[in-house]
């Protein structure tokens, strides 16, 4: 799951889940869009807020995961 859809399922704007993690939410977008270098201290609060195990997160760039989602959906049909 990525972090936009974490932060989703966690009922969370992105303005919230940024406050709770002590960050700009500007910053949070960022990683949202491409967290292949958030710190692990980040990454570790952002998955205590959210309530989701750190390795359900994925770690890369959006477009990465469109891109695996797509190549997993083609290969079931």
């Amino acid at each position: 799951m990525s972090l936009k859809a974490a932060r989703i399922n966690a009922g969370l704007t992105s303005k919230e889940a940024a406050n709770m993690a002590n960050i700009h939410h500007q910053t949070l977008l960022k990683y949202e869009k491409d967290s292949s270098d958030i710190r692990a201290s980040l990454l570790d609060k952002l998955s205590d807020i959210y309530q989701i195990p750190e390795d359900n997160i994925f770690l890369g760039k959006e477009y990465e995961l469109i891109r695996i989602i797509k190549d997993n959906r083609s290969q079931v049909m």
